[in-house]
């Protein structure tokens, strides 16, 4: 073997070396893309037809009102329901077109529940059921808060909650001004007096 040939059996031979290294780091190392995992800070779940990616619940306490976002994936030939049922009887439902998909990060499709259940940071216990072909599942989903700025969008306020209570306000006036055309009428007669306190009750409840 001249040294021509000995330098070609070198290159070769290092040139094998090299793609048995790569080889064998490919091998040991496992592919990231070979994994399925959740790439937002959301958790993913499957549900009969339904397909649940990067949920989670966006809030600003453990006793406000939570926004569920993320996307729902429908692949059934018919129209599907997701209901999420959270803490203290709250629940939210979510309509999935048939071989379509949702995605609660938009405006027109808020996800609300009355009380998130836990405080940002934390898990916490949400039951997710639908009505294709009737499963349901308890999942533990994160809940953030606007430290984050791209959840600061989406932290619902309690608005309605204000509203009630300013629309709740004039009522009260008005039930006190019932009771006080009540004792008016009460002092005319104790047979009157008798006929308005049930009303004025009887108001004050429908209130």
């Amino acid at each position: 073997m001249n040294r021509a040939q000995r330098g070609k059996l070198a290159l070769t031979a290092a040139a094998l070396g090299a793609s048995l290294l790569t080889a064998g780091c490919g091998y040991i190392t496992p592919q990231q893309t070979s994994h399925q995992y959740s790439a937002s800070d959301g958790i993913r779940a499957d549900l009969g037809p339904l397909q649940l990616r990067n949920i989670l619940i966006v809030s600003a306490g453990e006793d406000q009102p939570g926004r569920l976002i993320g996307a729902v994936y429908n692949s059934s030939s018919k129209d599907v329901k997701l209901t999420v049922n959270g803490a203290k009887g709250s629940q939210t439902e979510v309509p999935v077109k048939a071989n379509s998909y949702t995605l609660l990060n938009e405006d027109s499709d808020e996800a609300i529940l009355s009380t998130t259940g836990g405080k940002p940071g934390s898990l916490v216990d949400v039951k997710i059921s639908e009505n294709g072909t009737n499963v349901s599942n308890t999942v533990k989903v994160p809940v953030l808060d606007a430290t984050l700025a791209e959840y600061k969008d989406y932290v619902p306020t309690p608005s309605s909650s204000a509203t009630s209570s300013s629309s709740a306000s004039p009522s009260a006036g008005s039930s006190a001004s019932t009771g006080s055309s009540a004792s008016s009428s009460a002092s005319a007669g104790a047979g009157s007096s008798a006929t308005a306190t049930p009303s004025a009750t009887a108001t004050a409840t429908s209130r």
